[in-house]
């Protein structure tokens, strides 16, 4: 039976570890796991054998790493090593009785390396690591894809394109939160299930991380929005380093109490990570008959997000409309000359005004749109938080957003043109964006309200045949200029209401058209926005820099009943005297507010200036480094995420180069807080977090030499004997790698070293960083520079 047809009615059952298994066979501390199951096929054979004859439906091939760039420096082939993985799989299939269903499931797991902008690797780079262990897992004979233990979001997206653009397989895709509710580079649980279910994934969920009690919270969120099966994979508990192995806190039957609680959230699809053995995957398989797969009310709204903050479409909403070139000879210069962080200050002035969506249009017709769109997503999606609107008249310009656009987006637009509705729904659908429909076709925009459901209607019934929800369609009724065609002010207010009304379906519109030509542009678009609101519009296209713009909507949420007990009107409005809050242009912004903006062109500019009144102390001691403290806050508070602060020190390290360069010119000493060595310890092919660390404490004054990963113990020793070094930091991520940490702080004691030593990583812990002798432990980025703080006395 094809899988998809066995999850309709069944509960599937996964295995669980394999890197576990492995570890119990043989693998030594820091061994390529991949590499090990290669050279050792009768015991990945073995591995498999015992977890299909404890009862699992599915195995996951020995490929969770098994990407280019980390196989081709050990000498290995993707293609070879998942071909031998798959075979092995299908092998011991066939050694075991046929009473239920089995499949081969090809793990894919993370790159190893962070995407932009938060890292160095593209995203279309990414998508041929990824696009190579998809074709050749096809081709050995794989019967699904598990992608798994994913991080970032947008890495998920990648895989889940490569995954469907190159093969026929179900897609089956989790990713790993921490106890926050969030993944490391701030996902929540909500994001994930938009932007990847959209995308036609068969399978959403989490995994690894954390135990069954602590994934539960998780797993509630993910089934309040999902409307595909549900996938959760728990590690045994939460582990304990003990003789340098990391020992899980669950047994069998505590685990599957976690995997009964899952169940009943509505997950179907079970199985094991971290710690979780045969005897774990037997429990669950021999109490079947406990587990009743339950019929989840899916989850019929709209929802649009970036990867940190998702917005449900259930009230009216503030669409952010100033990043349109349209009569703005400021921002035509900015993308002729492609000024990005004047586009990027556009956003946040936008936010800050109260935005909840940003509509993006960089239409000029003597511009590279395509690329300067993919440009601007980019840099746009590194220092704000809020789902974007892909706004063009170039159909390849709208595919490229969304296909680069982190999060689920929305296509501004289709029309009732059927060259339109053929070239711009498919997209819509193969992305799992939401669409807006414009009431025109070939014979123009109609005049009567009734014509325009009329286009309405066809629009909604097409993208329904396409496989789109009518919840992710919204219609825009068009708002033509009062000055020219007054009468039609009117018709569309009631095609408004009756779409509402008749369809059930969400309306958007572009409130400022009505004024073009006018004097006193804000009264009409005001007054315009309230009867339109109280027609029944979901999506307002305004201008939120206009204060009178946000009171009507506020103002609009508290009479309807929206703003309960008025709460968020009074936080927005109390103690003000009313009078107009202009945000600030760009060019007014000090240094202080530009680093915490992540601006880096700015951030130059602004430090030249700042270099002819003040000296270099005191910039960087009294301005950049207050700014990024704040900024580290706000990240430790949850109020930015990963990809905003690195933005930020970004931004410092752009006015600290300026610095340079002007010491460098005078013949003085570069500033230096003093050397730090970073290494990823022998074994250990994580740099994610070092790699974190490093870009934060350079933008802090200290000077890093960065060894790299999975470096020797004598080169550490070598190079901290070279530097007379006071820290060095040391990160491991894998539990197999700590016993290699332990032997390093070992080595750099027995050879006289005087340093300080702080440890970071996934499977380390304060006892545990004390039991190996490293006199820090450091849990994030933030504690990190305390730690330097402390050790270099500033």
């Amino acid at each position: 039976m094809e899988i998809r047809d066995y999850i309709k009615d069944n509960i599937l059952i996964f295995d669980g570890a394999i890197g576990t298994m492995l570890q119990d066979n043989g693998m030594k501390i820091g061994e390529n796991a991949e590499v090990f199951g290669y050279k050792n096929p009768d015991k990945l054979i073995e591995i498999h054998k015992a977890y299909l004859e404890a009862g699992a439906n599915v195995v996951t091939t020995n490929t969770f790493g098994a990407n280019e760039l980390k196989l081709d420096k050990l000498g290995y082939k993707v293609e070879e090593i998942v071909d031998n993985a798959v075979s092995k799989a299908k092998e011991a299939i066939n050694l075991v009785d046929n009473l239920k269903p089995r499949y081969v499931a090809l793990d894919i797991g993370p790159i190893g390396e962070m995407l932009e902008p938060i890292g160095t690797l593209s995203f279309d780079r990414a998508y041929e690591i990824f696009k190579r262990q998809v074709i050749q897992g096809e081709k050995s004979g794989a019967d699904l894809i598990i992608i798994e233990t994913i991080m970032d979001l947008y890495e998920a997206k990648v895989a889940v394109l490569a995954a469907k653009e190159n093969s026929n397989l179900p897609v089956f895709c989790t990713m790993t939160f921490d106890e926050s509710g969030r993944s490391f580079t701030g996902c929540m649980p909500e994001s994930m299930v938009a932007t990847i279910q959209g995308l036609g994934v068969d399978a959403i969920g989490v995994n690894c991380s954390l135990g069954p009690n602590q994934l539960l919270p998780i797993v509630k969120k993910i089934s309040k929005v999902a409307h595909i099966p549900i996938i959760v994979q728990a590690n045994a508990g939460l582990p304990k380093i003990v003789d340098n192995k990391a020992i899980y806190d669950l047994d069998e039957e505590k685990f599957f109490e976690g995997v009964k609680k899952f169940v009943d959230e509505g997950a179907s699809i079970i199985g094991g990570c971290c710690g979780t053995k045969p005897s774990f995957i037997k429990e669950i398989c021999d109490n079947l008959k406990d587990l009743e797969k339950i019929k989840v009310d899916k989850y019929d709204g709209c929802i649009v997000c970036s990867p940190s903050k998702y917005l449900k479409i259930d009230k009216p909403v503030v669409v952010g409309e100033r990043i349109n070139p349209t009569g703005k000879n400021n921002l035509k210069k900015a993308l002729t000359n492609e000024n990005i962080d004047y586009i990027v200050n556009l956003a946040l002035e936008q936010i800050e005004g109260g935005a909840e969506i940003l509509n993006l249009n960089i239409g000029l017709p003597y511009i590279d749109e395509k690329n300067l769109m993919i440009k601007v997503i980019k840099e746009i999606q590194s220092v704000v938080d809020v789902p974007i609107q892909i706004d063009s008249s170039n159909i390849d310009v709208l595919e490229a957003g969304v296909r680069y656009c982190n999060g689920k987006t929305i296509i501004n637009s289709v029309n009732g043109k059927e060259e339109s509705l053929q070239s711009i729904l498919p997209i819509a659908k193969k992305y799992g964006t939401c669409v807006v429909g414009l009431t025109l076709d070939e014979n123009g925009i109609p005049d009567k309200a009734e014509e325009r459901v009329k286009i309405a209607e066809k629009i909604v019934n097409r993208a329904v045949e396409y496989g789109i929800r009518k919840e992710d369609i919204f219609i825009d009724c068009l708002s033509l200029t009062v000055s020219a065609e007054q009468e039609k002010a009117q018709e569309t207010l009631k095609a408004i209401r009756v779409i509402k009304e008749n369809l059930g379906i969400k309306t958007v519109l572009g409130v400022s058209n009505i004024s073009f030509g006018l004097p006193n542009r804000v009264a009409l678009n005001h007054t315009f926005l309230a009867l339109a609101l109280n027609n029944g519009l979901d999506l307002a296209i305004i201008n939120p820099n206009e204060p009178v713009m946000m009171e009507t909507i506020n103002s609009f949420r508290v009479i309807s009943n929206i703003d309960k007990g008025c709460i968020n009107y009074v936080s927005n409005y109390f103690n003000t005297n009313n009078e107009e809050i202009k945000t600030k242009d760009i060019s007014q912004l000090s240094l202080y507010e530009i680093v915490q903006r992540g601006l880096k062109n700015e951030s130059r500019e602004a430090t030249v200036l700042l270099l002819e009144v003040e000296n270099e102390n005191h910039i960087i001691d009294k301005i950049l480094i207050p700014a990024l403290d704040l900024v580290g806050k706000k990240y430790e508070n949850k109020e930015v995420f990963l990809p905003q602060m690195i933005q930020s020190a970004e931004a410092v390290k752009a006015s600290v180069q300026v610095i340079k360069e002007k010491l460098e010119s005078e013949n003085k000493k570069n500033i230096s807080k003093g050397k730090i060595i970073l290494a990823t310890v022998k074994g250990d092919i994580h740099d994610i977090g070092k790699n974190i660390v490093k870009v934060m404490l350079e933008n802090y004054g200290y000077e890093i030499i960065d060894l790299g990963k999975d470096v020797s113990i004598e080169a550490i020793v070598s190079k901290a004997k070279e530097h007379n070094i006071n820290l060095i930091g040391l990160s491991a991520l894998m539990t197999t790698t700590v016993k290699s940490m332990e032997e390093t702080i070992k080595a750099i004691r027995d050879n006289g070293i005087d340093t300080k030593i702080m440890v970071g990583g996934a499977v380390l812990t304060e006892e545990y960083s004390q039991i190996i002798g490293a006199d820090y432990y450091s849990k994030d980025v933030k504690s990190a520079i305390e730690i330097a703080r402390k050790v270099f006395n500033n």
